[in-house]
């Protein structure tokens, strides 16, 4: 619907300039061509303006224009809105420093607005459809890796090598994506100092965690990364002929 969303521009689907959908400025061709086909049944509409979205104003924004688009079909095509998709792209947290809001209050927000709209457009409420893959998934995952060789580059950085990398996890070489990390079994030690925990493949942008406070990391320790339950291994590959690691699943007892 033409709505910037603030997040990367990879991922960001919703704007006029992009490869998905259609603009609403051409929308009403799509409602007539299929309230004219005797095999097809508009029911509703669906938008996604993007991944990883952090406010929620968006969401109402793209709501608002949607709706009123409905209102204007609505005479000229019988056009009655029986379903609306958002889409998805609820943001969880990876870092300390970026906080996501909780699920209740994107709920809270989409419902409110969608509810007044279609007061004051007098349209029925329709079934509402939401694609929230990450905000399910994504903090339910953790990766562990092996720490291997340890570069120490005086003055300028400390490189922890693991054994896993952007082959298992794309993100940060793809869209530079930050995570956070603890080393799985040093939990209880203070922290020493900062280290870029470096991925064993052959690119130079294969950075996991860029500048991560750990305490003292030798060969042999296992870093954990959290918020790696989404896009993670659904994104994986063999690169440099690796093998994609192994899952185990955990139920809490």
């Amino acid at each position: 619907p033409g709505i910037d969303p603030h997040t990367h521009q990879y991922i960001a689907t919703g704007t006029i300039d992009s490869k998905f959908g259609f603009p609403l400025s051409s929308s009403e061709e799509a409602v007539a061509a299929a309230r004219s086909a005797s095999n097809l049944n508009l029911v509703g509409l669906h938008f996604h303006i993007g991944s990883l979205i952090f406010e929620i104003e968006p969401y109402e924004q793209a709501i608002e224009l949607t709706l009123n688009f409905a209102a204007e079909m609505k005479p000229k095509y019988d056009f009655e809105l029986k379903e609306l998709n958002i889409g998805g792209g609820f943001a969880i947290q990876y870092t300390p420093d970026s906080p996501a809001p909780p699920i209740s209050a994107y709920a809270e927000a989409i419902t409110a607005k969608i509810a007044s709209q279609c007061q004051k457009l007098k349209l029925a409420l329709p079934r509402l459809v939401v694609e929230p893959g990450r905000a399910i998934v994504g903090q339910a995952g953790v990766a562990l890796y092996r720490v291997g060789m340890i570069k120490d580059i005086p003055d300028v950085r400390r490189y922890i090598a693991v054994d896993g990398g952007m082959a298992d996890n794309i993100r940060p070489a793809l869209y530079g994506s930050k995570y956070d990390a603890v080393t799985a079994n040093k939990v209880s030690e203070k922290e020493t100092g900062k280290v870029t925990i470096a991925g064993r493949f052959c690119e130079s942008g294969d950075i996991l965690v860029k500048d991560v406070n750990l305490p003292s990391v030798s060969a042999g320790d296992i870093i954990a990364v959290p918020g790696c339950g989404a896009y993670c291994l659904p994104l994986a590959s063999n690169y440099n002929v690796s093998l994609k690691p192994a899952i185990v699943m955990v139920r809490e007892r």
